[in-house]
């Protein structure tokens, strides 16, 4: 299970820093791939297998379905950390999440994601959590 949030920049070549906590957990190579709100979804190979199974059993006749098979699936990519545990963002992903320098990665249960630290800031500020966690606790999610 991933949690957490760090912050790390990216450098002019696109490499980033792997928090050291998600690195034991990613493995050596994991995908990386186009996320809602605008950030990157990273997943470790057993999960990406489940995904990639769930997809093959959908029902895809209809359009939403395959557009978003193909805006999931064509953005992504396998990646391998280096011997200093940073990972190489492919220039289309960077563009996608819009990554120039201050970036923060959070893990997401199953999943890791990376954000521009400026959308971070703007998408996940929290005020309305207590909303939020009643409409969790309605789908019978409570803390």
């Amino acid at each position: 299970m991933f949690m957490g949030e760090y912050r790390h920049n990216i450098d002019e070549k696109g490499r980033l820093i792997v928090p050291a906590k998600f690195r034991e957990a990613l493995g050596k190579e994991f995908v990386v791939t186009k996320g809602i709100d605008q950030c990157l979804f990273v997943y470790p190979l057993s999960e990406w297998n489940i995904i990639e199974e769930k997809f093959r059993e959908a029902n895809t006749t209809t359009a939403s379905a395959r557009k978003f098979a193909r805006f999931f699936f064509a953005g992504a990519c396998n990646v391998e950390i280096d011997k200093q545990g940073r990972i190489l963002l492919p220039n289309q992903l960077r563009e996608f999440a819009d990554l120039t320098k201050d970036i923060v990665t959070v893990g997401v249960l199953n999943r890791v994601e990376i954000w521009s630290g400026q959308k971070w800031d703007e998408n996940n500020n929290f005020d309305d959590m207590d909303e939020i966690a009643e409409q969790m606790a309605e789908l019978g999610i409570g803390i």
